[in-house]
């Protein structure tokens, strides 16, 4: 396995070795404390004891200390392969071993952190977001390093915690107290993100604001409304009216991205009273927007806010908005970086796609790279089923991606 053509068939045959490894990892909640979980150290732990004997060049731990989790701490794991010429840009793989949690179980077919498998089909949670790709670029690493081959570079993959949540103990961890370790000729990718051919290579992200609006009015009987203030009306009437005015001031279309414009989607409501006979008093709603670059979002957030007083006002309730999720987009990676380049011709000789760069509205960890001014570009051949009931991945994904990331480290 000194080249490619030696590289790919022990990949292809290596799919039941990719099962058993997704079996025993996916078998361990790594749900982070803000979703009422313990952290990623038992997986992360398990990784380790799974690949000790793979000949990575150097093992590395760069945690985050947590106090909320019974570890005292946050695993960021670093597996080195190193290269024939240190003086070339290195490879960084970013991958994420935390999961959400699975949500309903009552819609799931089978226990979520039990792997089933019929044929090609694999459901577990995490089996896709991040598990596909992690294991994926491991495995690509394991066929470069059985064979004996040494690629021209330096290959690093890191598995990471906390994406799920904001990545403060992962990637932001890392940047802010061990920046050392990265340089900005380095090419970075984050396999977090793609499209069920394969054909998109995410190369920048709109911003994301999510907002919480708070509407307070007067509980009353449902049979005297005039004595009482409705606040579930007078939120409904706020919604519909923002998400107009907000699509009418911030028209601007750019076909890079998928969906081409900004959005403004009203989208989770708490409950507010449980009998149908009564006036609410209280309510909560959500609105998650994703916004063009070209466009600040603390000036979308004052227009919200602005117009919040103005309902409040008209309408006799109080109304309190506030930030979920704030962050501002990041810098794209130019369409033409090297990584791209990289990733383009290693998906086009595996896949037979001629992948192109693109910008989501999603949002994944590359931000964060790309704010420190690391060009990172994203990418999978992914079902798009993540934080989905039944999450669904390929194995012959799986196989793919592991083949497309060898021809990276070989590059």
């Amino acid at each position: 396995m000194s080249d490619i053509d030696g590289i790919d068939p022990f990949l292809e045959g290596a799919g039941e070795d990719m099962i058993d490894f997704a079996r025993e990892i996916l078998a361990i909640p790594a749900i982070a404390p803000d979703s009422g979980g313990d952290g990623e150290m038992k997986k992360g732990e398990r990784i380790l004891e799974l690949v000790s004997d793979w000949g990575f060049d150097g093992i590395e731990r760069y945690d985050a200390p947590d106090d909320r989790v019974t570890a005292g701490k946050r695993p960021n794991i670093l597996l080195k392969i190193r290269g024939e010429d240190p003086s070339l840009p290195r490879i960084w793989i970013f991958a994420h071993m935390d999961v959400v949690p699975p949500g309903d179980l009552n819609k799931w077919t089978g226990d979520p952190y039990t792997l089933r498998v019929d044929g090609d089909r694999l459901v577990a949670r995490g089996i896709e977001d991040n598990g596909q790709d992690l294991i994926a670029s491991l495995f690509a690493a394991k066929a470069v390093l059985e064979g004996g081959a040494r690629p021209k570079r330096d290959v690093n993959i890191f598995l990471v915690a906390d994406e799920e949540v904001g990545s403060s103990k992962g990637m932001v961890h890392l940047l802010k107290e061990h920046e050392g370790l990265f340089s900005k000729d380095d090419l970075f990718i984050v396999p977090d993100a793609g499209e069920p051919d394969g054909s998109v290579i995410e190369v920048a992200e709109k911003s994301i604001m999510w907002i919480k609006v708070s509407t307070f009015g007067k509980q009353v009987h449902a049979s005297v409304p005039h004595k009482g203030i409705n606040a579930n009306l007078a939120a409904m009437r706020f919604l519909v009216s923002i998400h107009d005015e907000l699509n009418e001031t911030y028209p601007h279309e750019d076909r890079l991205y998928d969906y081409p414009r900004s959005s403004f989607v009203p989208s989770k409501r708490e409950q507010n009273v449980p009998n149908i006979n009564t006036v609410p008093g209280e309510d909560i709603s959500y609105i998650d927007c994703r916004i063009m670059p070209n466009y600040r979002a603390q000036k979308v957030l004052d227009l919200i806010r602005t117009r919040a007083k103005e309902h409040s006002e008209k309408h006799g309730v109080r109304m309190e908005v506030e930030t979920v999720q704030y962050e501002q987009a990041a810098p794209p990676t130019s369409p033409d970086h090297p990584v791209v380049d990289l990733l383009k011709k290693a998906i086009k000789d595996v896949y037979g796609v001629d992948a192109e760069p693109q910008g989501i509205g999603g949002g994944t960890c590359a931000a964060i790279l790309r704010r420190k001014g690391y060009p990172a570009a994203v990418w999978g051949k992914m079902e798009d089923t993540a934080h989905m009931p039944d999450e669904t991945a390929l194995l012959s994904n799986y196989i793919g991606d592991s083949r497309v990331f060898a021809r990276i480290f070989m590059s």
